[in-house]
C-alpha cells in the first residue's frame, strides 16, 4: 500500500457524524397529552420517555411538572410541539412495549421490575409476588412494591396492573381511584376479581383442560361457569392435577 493511500485510509477512520446539538444533551422535552383517563405531562429525551405525571398530580401546572422533573432527574425541560413517535397510540389501546423508555437513571433491580411489569397484558393484573418471581427474586415482594412506587413512567409502564395477593388493588403513585379507572378503561374484570377474592378464590381452573390461571387472564375469562374450578392457592391447584397457564404464569411453567 502506498504511503498516500495509507494516509487517506487513516484519516477516513477519524471521520465521525455531526455532533449532537448541545441543547439536546442539556435538556429533555416535555408535552401535555390526553391519557386514557385524564391528561398527562410527559418528558422525553433522545433515548425515550423518561418521566410521566398525571396533570392532577402536578396541579395542572407546567412549572410544577418541570420542577418535579428537575428534582427527579436533575435536568431542565423545554416544551415540545409534538409527542414522541408511537406515544399516543400506546396510551390509547395499542401495545406500549414498542415505545422507547429511558430507565438509565434507575438501579438494575428497578429496571428488572419495570421490564417484567411491562409484559403484563392490557386488561389483566398480576400480584406483586408474580413480578418478584419473574425477575428471579421471589422473596423480594416488598422491594418490588417500592420499585413500582418509584416508577418514573407510570401508565406507559403499567404498574397499575400490579395488585395485592389478597385481590385488593393496592397503592398507586396517582392514587387508588386512578388505578381503578385505568384498569376499568382497559376492560379488566375488576369487579369479578374482587368478588372471587371475597370468596378466597385467587386462581381459576378449567375442568376440561386442567389449566389454572389468574382470574383476569384472557383464558380464565373464557371458562364457562359449569367448568370453572376455583382455588385459594396455586399449590392446591397443582395438587389437584392442574397445570399452570403458559400465558399468565401463576407458577413456574416447565
Amino acid at each position: 500500500m502506498s504511503t498516500e493511500k495509507a494516509l487517506i485510509e487513516a484519516l477516513s477512520a477519524l471521520v465521525t457524524g455531526p455532533p449532537r446539538p448541545v441543547i439536546d444533551v442539556v435538556f429533555s422535552s416535555w408535552i401535555r397529552v390526553d391519557g386514557p383517563v385524564g391528561e398527562l405531562y410527559v418528558a422525553f429525551g433522545e433515548k425515550g420517555v423518561n418521566f410521566i405525571r398525571a396533570a392532577d398530580a402536578v396541579e395542572h401546572d407546567a412549572i410544577t411538572f418541570e420542577e418535579t422533573f428537575r428534582v427527579a432527574l436533575g435536568k431542565p425541560l423545554r416544551h415540545a410541539e409534538h409527542p414522541p413517535a408511537g406515544l399516543m397510540p400506546a396510551l390509547h389501546g395499542r401495545s406500549a412495549s414498542t415505545v422507547p423508555v429511558d430507565l438509565g437513571h434507575l438501579t438494575d433491580f428497578e429496571r428488572d421490575v419495570l421490564t417484567a411489569t411491562r409484559r403484563i397484558p392490557s386488561g389483566q393484573v398480576r400480584p406483586y409476588g408474580w413480578v418478584a418471581r419473574e425477575i428471579g427474586r421471589p422473596k423480594a415482594v416488598r422491594a418490588v412494591g417500592t420499585a413500582l412506587g418509584n416508577n418514573p413512567v407510570p401508565v406507559l409502564i403499567p404498574c397499575h396492573r400490579v395488585v395485592r395477593s389478597d385481590g385488593q388493588l393496592g397503592e398507586y403513585v396517582f392514587g387508588r381511584a386512578m388505578k381503578e379507572d385505568l384498569l376499568r378503561a382497559e376492560k379488566t374484570n375488576v369487579d369479578e376479581v374482587a368478588d372471587l377474592a371475597k370468596r378466597k378464590v385467587f386462581y381459576l381452573g378449567s375442568d376440561t383442560t386442567h389449566i389454572v390461571c389468574y382470574p383476569s387472564c384472557a383464558h380464565a375469562r373464557r371458562i364457562t361457569g359449569p367448568h370453572r374450578k376455583g382455588f385459594r392457592t396455586i399449590d392446591a391447584a397443582l395438587t389437584a392435577g392442574y397445570r399452570p397457564c403458559k400465558h399468565c404464569r401463576p407458577a413456574e411453567v416447565a
